[in-house]
């Protein structure tokens, strides 16, 4: 379980009284989708329902709820000139007293969420994937890391999974489908044999390596050495996070690697090809 959740835990138990605050319905424009939600305590709230007006009249109807001073169970709230916003939607909020078997219902819906949470495998314990482990774990997906290095595994966050392999390789075969692998290790000779593995698969959301248009020369040419065909490397995002922003600082390759990622899994998920959705984050993801 990530901080974010933990953060969820932490209010849920400090907290005794508490409303929560679903976005049921959206109709046209709005700053957060149904499914959405917020915790409303008499002086305190955990997450966001998209800020601004709406979320000011939802926590002053929540805690009017819990002050027993009127207070309505649904609001049906237009986005225009009458809170001083500019959406042009319509949001329906729902207020549920934070009981029991509400809190139970809440832990079951959290749970489903992270299970169904877009899973990333970074091959690589170094300043880049350090930087990346960083960068993702904020986002809803969850990040394992694999090294054979123990001492630099060691360094990683706790917030991510650890996996340490004499046999980074290996592992791409217990990657379930739809996931995405990034490539950072220490090794030319060991991210070519990992890329190899994952471009043998054609179910993944995204296979990145880290590097530079020289790298992705060689990768080329051992694919010729090993008679693999060229196209396979179409997949492969190399370097990742593009060149559109010239910062070889592991933070900066972190932050634009993130957005690629993000970019990708959106695309699995509407059923449409990623390139073009990476290509919006830079003009050169693939290194070309």
């Amino acid at each position: 379980m990530n901080f974010l959740q933990d953060s969820l835990e932490g209010f849920l138990a400090r907290e005794h009284r508490v409303v929560i605050v679903d976005i049921t319905a959206v109709k046209g424009s709005a700053p957060r989708d149904a499914g959405a939600f917020m915790l409303v305590a008499p002086t305190d709230i955990h997450g966001t329902i998209g800020g601004g007006q709406l979320e000011y009249e939802a926590i002053e109807n929540a805690r009017k709820l819990l002050a027993e001073a009127g207070g309505e169970p649904v609001l049906d709230i237009p986005l225009g000139p009458e809170i001083g916003e500019c959406c042009g939607g319509r949001v329906t909020l729902t207020f549920t007293f934070a009981d029991e078997p509400a809190r139970a219902a809440l832990d079951a819906r959290l749970a489903e969420d992270e299970r169904r949470k877009p899973q990333v495998w970074v091959f690589g314990a170094g300043h880049v994937g350090r930087a990346l482990a960083d960068a993702l774990t904020p986002l809803p997906l969850k990040v394992f890391v694999v090294e054979k290095r123990e001492t630099e595994l060691d360094q990683m966050t706790s917030e991510v999974h650890h996996r340490l392999s004499d046999k980074p390789a290996s592992v791409i075969a217990d990657i379930p489908a739809g996931a995405a692998v990034v490539i950072v290790t220490h090794d030319h000779a060991l991210d070519f044999m990992i890329a190899r593995e994952a471009l043998a698969r054609t179910d993944l959301a995204y296979i990145g390596m880290v590097g530079s248009k020289s790298k992705r020369a060689s990768f080329l040419h051992t694919l010729d050495e090993d008679g693999i065909d060229r196209s396979v490397a179409d997949r492969l995002v190399l370097p990742i996070g593009g060149t559109a922003v010239n910062d070889k600082r592991p933070e900066v390759i972190a932050a634009m690697t993130a957005a690629e990622l993000l970019v990708a899994f959106a695309a699995k998920t509407q059923g449409i090809s990623s390139r073009s959705g990476i290509a919006s984050v830079s003009n050169d993801a693939a290194g070309l």
